[in-house]
């Protein structure tokens, strides 16, 4: 199904709805509940970047990469990060062989899906080995680089950073996810269906619904859909409201926030409401479509002061005041 056999840019975008439907429908038979948190992770695929899963263990969000990667037909990787974890463990080595050459071993980075599970409970050294393969889509191992397959997603699963055992993430790494994404406890109608169907013998059967190709070249058309100038400077303008102390930061922002969104921030805003609305059937985004995805991409690139911490006032609440 290549973009190429379309008639025209508005049938493929047709298509890349109708993928949408089949892949959260297909992920809905193991996932239960969690529908916006699927949304979001299809999107950021779709969209070319990777996401960071938060929240308390046992929420399947292990499972839910797993599911995504089986539907779509994907070589998936899981690391467990440790605090023992060494960046070449994940990167790859090179080892000596029988010929006494040096010979490059390739790591679990080397796939399609990367589920980083735990991702914060491994020193800051092996967290920033996966800079490089995140942003540049390469490892770079005894001077000569190695490019990583493609499509290349990096989901990355974290627990609450007040839990024992954790290590904040760097600014900079958090930048290098498009989406924050969280993950809640279920409903007691969610968490009973979870329960039936775990606890039986009942085996769930998985399409495969999308290629790698599909990916590449729906990535290739989210970036081709216009958008209006009205809403490029409004998701521009939201970004850029994140920074205090600059001319179009609100007083909220001004008194609560240390530091900002950088402009990777507006980037991700624009491309993440392009494939809102093309998931949604729509052929350019509007303004519902920036806030659809807005959270999920301040989120972690917003720090709170100690004001905000001692008032309560979470990152939530700071970014609904920018719409």
């Amino acid at each position: 199904m290549a973009i190429t056999t379309y008639k025209s840019d508005v049938e493929a975008l047709d298509a890349l709805a109708t993928s949408y439907k089949t892949l959260s429908k297909e992920i809905g038979k193991v996932i239960i509940g969690q529908d916006e948190v699927v949304k979001a992770v299809i999107i950021s695929l779709f969209a070319n970047g990777h996401s960071l899963l938060v929240g308390v263990p046992g929420l399947a969000k292990t499972l839910l990469v797993s599911t995504i990667s089986n539907v779509l037909d994907l070589n998936f990787k899981r690391i467990q990060f440790t605090p023992d974890l060494m960046p070449s463990d994940i990167t790859g080595s090179e080892i000596l062989d029988e010929d006494r050459r040096f010979r490059f071993n390739q790591g679990p980075l080397f796939s399609n899906i990367v589920l980083a599970d735990e991702i914060n409970r491994t020193p800051p050294k092996t967290q920033a080995a996966l800079l490089e393969a995140m942003q540049e889509r390469s490892v770079t191992i005894g001077g000569t680089r190695h490019l990583l397959p493609n499509p290349f997603f990096v989901l990355a699963t974290q627990n609450p950073i007040e839990q024992e055992g954790t290590y904040p993430l760097p600014e900079a790494q958090l930048d290098r996810f498009m989406f924050n994404i969280p993950l809640d406890y279920p409903t007691f109608e969610e968490e009973i269906r979870v329960v039936k169907s775990t606890t039986s013998s009942q085996k769930v059967d998985l399409k495969h619904v999308v290629t790698a190709a599909e990916i590449l070249a729906f990535q290739q058309l989210i970036r081709k859909i216009p958008i209006a100038d009205n809403v490029l400077e409004y998701a521009v303008t939201m970004a850029v409201k994140t920074r205090p102390n600059r001319g179009k930061a609100p007083k909220i922002v001004n008194d609560y926030i240390s530091w900002g969104a950088g402009p990777r921030a507006s980037q991700y805003l624009v491309l993440g409401a392009k494939c809102h609305a093309a998931i949604m059937g729509k052929y350019s985004p509007d303004i519902e479509d920036v806030r659809a995805i807005a959270k999920y991409v301040l989120r972690h690139r917003i720090v709170p002061n100690y004001k905000a911490e001692a008032e309560g006032l979470t990152t939530e609440k700071i970014i609904e005041s920018l719409y």
